[in-house]
């Protein structure tokens, strides 16, 4: 689109303009990507992976945001220079147009999304409000919508028009019937409610929740569900947690940490409390499996997947180990199921406890030699904090596991 309507000159105003509709449309097209990316489509969750989508979306909107700069910066100098005025009288000249009024809107809510989900920020502000400000991508998607519609390289042509209004439609209707309708429709049909709280340990519990036809979901172990209570400081949050155990007579079982003000609020639930359960999501399952043996290694509270994969993985007697990294004994979380499962299955179970320095690692590719003989003959799946993980995947390409069967995910989104 771009190709077919740019205009060979070497004018400088022309050059501008002409970067300047290039980098619009890529940033147009980018944020629909990102939009796709985080319509929670089934098929792409499930293909991919919901953490890698995070991660795609978090890099992609990088890109999205320094497309606009430049798209904004580019076509001020072009105008600047055909107009033969300074940068600040273009600027107020270019804001009289309510096409361009509102794009600069558009822009300036997406880069306050962009900022408050940048790491340094993103760790002082709480969830809610992080989530809140989120929000305003829709609409500042919406503007910058209308802002290209008014421009040449889309209004100049049926075709051209045509096409983006339709992608626009697309994703418009993914995100609704995906983000929205799924999940009432889901609420409706299988009527979940909360029918126990369970202290596991400090700051952490189970939640079970059971409601009717749950099997039809086909939730799978290793996979999770994005969770919102609908009580009073809780119901407008969703948060993902995984299955901590398979689905048993209609009911699921999460596990969760106290991290925040809403995960602090789940232990206070009561029962009969109604949820809104949207998934399964998540790749983290048996598919991914290519070797006879398994090994699952967790971390903290990525112990929550990992113990539903230890009970349900299909493993003769010596092919399936679990290794457990955590600060110390009293932070290990569902120990006595664990260690349940590991007698009744005839399964390795190891604890990794300490803190790790320079003395002591008990995640250093030798380390994990001596608990598993034969590591390189394993599958293995890995869940844990982003620091633990990236450590964990280092020390098992070292130790000899090909990084094509490192199975992993990692919920920091």
């Amino acid at each position: 689109m771009w190709a077919v309507q740019a205009e060979p000159s070497a004018r400088l105003d022309v050059l501008f303009a002409t970067g300047a509709h290039l980098t619009g449309l890529l940033a147009g097209y980018g944020i629909l990507v990102m939009l796709f990316l985080m319509a929670r489509v089934p098929a792409v969750e499930h293909g991919v992976g919901a953490d890698r989508l995070a991660r795609l979306h978090a890099l992609g909107g990088r890109y999205v945001l320094s497309l606009c700069a430049a798209h904004a910066l580019l076509a001020l100098c072009g105008y600047a220079v055909h107009a033969d005025t300074d940068l600040l009288h273009a600027t107020l000249d270019l804001l009289g147009y309510p096409g361009l009024a509102a794009a600069t809107a558009g822009t300036a809510l997406l880069a306050a999304v962009g900022v408050t989900s940048a790491r340094a920020l993103r760790r002082r502000i709480r969830h809610e409000t992080w989530r809140a400000v989120h929000l305003l991508t829709y609409v500042g998607a919406a503007l910058a919508f209308a802002h290209q519609l008014a421009g040449p390289d889309i209004a100049g042509g049926v075709l051209s028009l045509g096409l983006w209004s339709l992608l626009h439609a697309t994703v418009a209707v993914l995100l609704v019937w995906y983000r929205l309708v799924v999940p009432v429709r889901q609420a409706l049909r299988h009527s979940l409610r909360v029918i126990g709280v369970r202290d596991e340990g400090p700051g952490v519990v189970s939640v079970a929740v059971q409601g009717i036809g749950v099997d039809e979901l086909r939730a799978e172990p290793g996979q999770f569900f994005r969770w919102r209570f609908l009580r009073r400081r809780l119901w407008h949050t969703a948060l993902p947690f995984s299955l901590s155990a398979p689905v048993r007579d209609d009911t699921l079982r999460i596990t969760v940490k106290a991290a925040g003000d809403h995960t602090r609020r789940i232990r206070r639930l009561r029962p009969g409390t109604r949820v809104l359960a949207t998934g399964p999501f998540g790749a983290l399952t048996a598919h991914r499996r290519t070797r006879r043996k398994v090994l699952l290694l967790a971390g903290g509270v990525g112990i929550t997947p990992m113990r539903a994969l230890f009970e349900t993985l299909p493993c003769g007697p010596g092919d399936l180990t679990l290794l457990y990294r955590a600060g110390s004994a009293e932070q290990l979380v569902l120990k006595e199921e664990l260690e349940a499962i590991a007698r009744t299955r005839q399964a390795g179970l190891h604890y990794l406890l300490g803190r790790s320095d320079a003395s002591f690692d008990p995640l250093a590719p030798q380390a994990l030699r001596n608990l598993v003989p034969d590591l390189a003959d394993h599958d293995v799946y890995l869940c844990g904090p982003p620091g633990m993980s990236a450590m964990a995947t280092t020390a098992l390409v070292r130790a000899g596991v090909p990084e094509d069967r490192i199975h992993a995910e990692c919920f920091t989104f």
